[in-house]
């Protein structure tokens, strides 16, 4: 293991103040996540776990507490240092997959390219395509997203995630808004990507099933750490013929 872990939560706290009441949404979390571990975040709705990740990826200010992310303490940057570090250091997947529905899948997976005007025009095309055809849909990328089922858009959600190499990705629910067997696809073709890629991979979810699939579960209750457990992992291969369906 690294002696510097790719993320390091230092007693995070959130409250959020409405008039006279106040709400904690968390209460005082740590631990470290080390270089290519997988860790799922679980817990019922309403327990911070969405909240924890949206600090992670500097998406939110804590109340108090540090998030330091490859070494460098973000939870305080401006946002213009913000959003060059995350372009630096994170992938992220969202469950509503956030795709430009005015963009192909193509520039879709191009766009974080565009958006650190990082890399040559030849090697991003190069890279996007690599990814769209890792994820099966090397031949889909001049439709739209409004052309494409709730899979496929997720799938591009996923190959734009990667496309920077990202020693970091986030995840948030990204099969949520899936059924059950473009849900174990996206679970695979996730899993794949983060092993070729070696990334760090936390992954928010309440399915029991897509949290087998982790190194190690965190799980959060009212906003606090409940557990933090190493967890022998199901492998893809596992599920592929299911995947494959």
């Amino acid at each position: 293991m690294s002696s510097t872990p790719s993320i390091r939560v230092s007693n995070l706290t959130k409250i959020i103040r409405n008039g006279v009441r106040t709400v904690e949404i968390l209460r005082g979390i740590s631990f470290d996540v080390e270089p290519g571990e997988f860790v799922a975040m679980v817990g019922a709705s309403g327990s911070g776990k969405s909240t924890l990740l949206g600090l992670l990826a500097g998406l939110d200010t804590p109340t108090s507490g540090d998030v330091t992310l490859a070494g460098t303490t973000i939870s305080y940057l401006q946002e213009d240092q913000l959003a060059l570090l995350r372009g630096k250091l994170i992938g992220f997947v969202f469950q509503s997959y956030q795709l430009i529905p005015t963009l192909t899948a193509l520039e879709n997976v191009l766009l974080p390219y565009e958006l650190n005007g990082t890399g040559g025009q030849r090697e991003g095309l190069e890279r996007a395509r690599a990814l769209l055809g890792s994820v099966g849909l090397g031949d889909r990328g001049d439709h739209y997203p409004v052309q494409l089922s709730g899979g496929e858009q997720q799938r591009v959600a996923l190959a734009r995630a990667f496309v920077l190499r990202p020693p970091i990705v986030l995840a948030d629910e990204p099969t949520g808004n899936l059924d059950s067997s473009n849900g174990e696809q996206v679970m695979r073709l996730l899993l794949d990507l983060n092993r070729q890629e070696g990334t760090t991979l936390v992954l928010v979810t309440h399915d029991p099933a897509v949290a087998a699939h982790a190194s190690r579960i965190l799980t959060i209750r009212d906003g606090a750490l409940l557990s933090d457990q190493r967890n022998v992992p199901i492998t893809p291969t596992m599920h592929a013929k299911a995947a494959s369906a």
